[in-house]
């Protein structure tokens, strides 16, 4: 039985969340040595306000979280991060390193908001299905951007023309139609552009095989090539989310245990709805103490 390690995505941030990152980290020290005196104002509320701080402070999070949980014997069979989560999951994976990864989100921050600066974002649709979502988003200017549940479904776009859409959404049923604190146009044809430039700056980075399995929270499949790892990283910002679909799939490859890297329990919630059979649960609401029991757990059971 195996244990996956799971990352979020924008929309979890918070002000101060780099104040409580393990003490033995040395995660922001690191940051500093890339990004100089930035890294210490990052998690303030108008850094916040900016994708580049908020995805940095997803990673920087992520991965002392995923240490700490690793120098405490729990080590991930599996990785898998939703949107931005994808790189923490993999310098955790052992296939891109911290310092690289500082850099190349730095950049994804910047060309995102660059090429949408403001009036775009994400809009979250519960209690319909795909195919009423589609239905919706045809012809309105909007894109189907996440698949996270069977009815939670994240559409992408310009700020009137989701509002719009999430009015036609709660109007044939939905449960709630709630605007997201993300504010580009992320999953979709519309950031195909600065994805392909990202895709370039890969071009100067080593990445390695993983140690552990990859798996793409876009396509739902295991990768081990470095290069698609690559492509996987660059491309994801234009590419929808099937966060649905990855969590099928881990469990069907046996994971039993799903442990979701603060901030937040976003991603618990929808794995939960996604596995078969197995514990999910998130560091920010478990003591240590039972997730080492659980991990424990899952290993004698292999």
């Amino acid at each position: 039985m195996n244990i996956l390690f799971t990352f979020p995505g924008q929309g979890t941030q918070r002000a101060g969340m780099l104040q409580s990152l393990p003490k033995n980290s040395d995660m922001m020290a690191r940051s500093r040595t890339v990004l100089g005196a930035e890294a210490d104002s990052l998690d303030t509320p108008e850094a916040l306000k900016h994708t580049r701080a908020v995805q940095l402070c997803l990673l920087i999070t992520g991965v002392a979280w995923a240490q700490e949980l690793e120098r405490n014997g729990i080590k991930p069979d599996m990785v898998c991060g939703l949107s931005i989560g994808a790189f923490p999951a993999a310098v955790i994976a052992g296939a891109l390193t911290f310092e690289d990864a500082v850099k190349l989100v730095a950049l994804r921050g910047d060309l995102m908001e660059q090429a949408y600066p403001q009036g775009y974002g994400l809009t979250a649709i519960a209690g319909l299905q795909l195919s009423q979502v589609e239905a919706l988003v045809e012809g309105s200017g909007t894109y189907v951007a996440n698949i996270n549940a069977e009815q939670q479904i994240v559409i992408a776009g310009r700020e009137e023309e989701m509002a719009g859409v999430a009015r036609a959404a709660l109007a044939m049923g939905a449960q709630k139609a709630k605007r997201l604190v993300v504010s580009v146009p992320s999953h979709c044809e519309l950031l195909r552009e600065p994805a392909c430039k990202l895709q370039e700056a890969f071009d100067g980075v080593a990445l390695s095989r993983p140690r552990c399995t990859y798996l793409s929270g876009s396509t739902a499949r295991v990768l081990w090539q470095p290069e698609k790892i690559a492509e996987d990283l660059a491309l994801n910002m234009s590419r929808t989310v099937r966060w649905r679909d990855a969590m099928v799939a881990a469990n069907e490859r046996d994971v039993r245990l799903a442990i979701e890297m603060p901030p937040g329990t976003v991603l618990t919630g929808l794995t939960r709805q996604a596995f078969r059979e197995g514990d999910t649960l998130c560091v920010e609401n478990n003591p240590l103490e039972l997730l080492s029991r659980l991990a424990e757990r899952t290993k004698a059971a292999r």
